[in-house]
């Protein structure tokens, strides 16, 4: 893998020039600062191998191994570990046990305000997706007994929950 940033590269990246990597940081050394062209030559032709030379000894264990480039960085922090999953699936059965826990209250509070057939035939229709009709004739009286028990369910519902 090329580093773009490293001190081979911005010595070739620098054709006029040799960088100089100093306790400051990176220094020009420009061809005005040798007394001749053939000067500056060598020390530039040195330069570049030298820090060639230097990249390549380092190079060996990143030429085997996998880039911790963006994407792949981006690809592990979308897969959870065991653990997140883990606590994610306690938090998950928490809130589920929590959601049951309530509808069962509430369940309660329903059957105790209501009588039975209003309870039932309420179920039938809301939870069962039973149309009047159908609970009517199931039930063997008039579709008009069961419109009129499920209306008052509704407004004793309505009345003491405000739902």
């Amino acid at each position: 893998m090329f580093d773009r940033k490293s001190d081979y590269a911005q010595n070739k990246r620098e054709k006029d020039a040799i960088v100089y990597i100093g306790v400051t940081g990176p220094v020009l050394l420009t061809r005005a600062t040798f007394t001749s062209e053939d000067e500056f030559m060598k020390w530039k032709l040195w330069s570049d191998s030298d820090y060639h030379a230097t990249e390549k000894t380092g190079r060996s264990y990143y030429d085997n191994s996998l880039p911790l480039v963006d994407e792949f960085l981006d690809f592990i922090a979308a897969v959870p570990s065991v653990e997140d999953a883990l606590f994610y699936k306690l938090a998950e059965s928490e809130a589920e046990a929590e959601r049951a826990r309530i509808c069962a209250v509430l369940m309660v509070q329903i059957r105790g305000c209501l009588t039975h057939k209003q309870f039932c035939r309420l179920w039938l229709l809301c939870v069962e997706g039973m149309s009047v009709e159908t609970i009517a004739v199931a039930e063997g009286v008039s579709h008009q007994n069961v419109s009129k028990s499920i209306l008052k369910a509704r407004k004793k519902l309505q009345k003491n929950f405000g739902i």
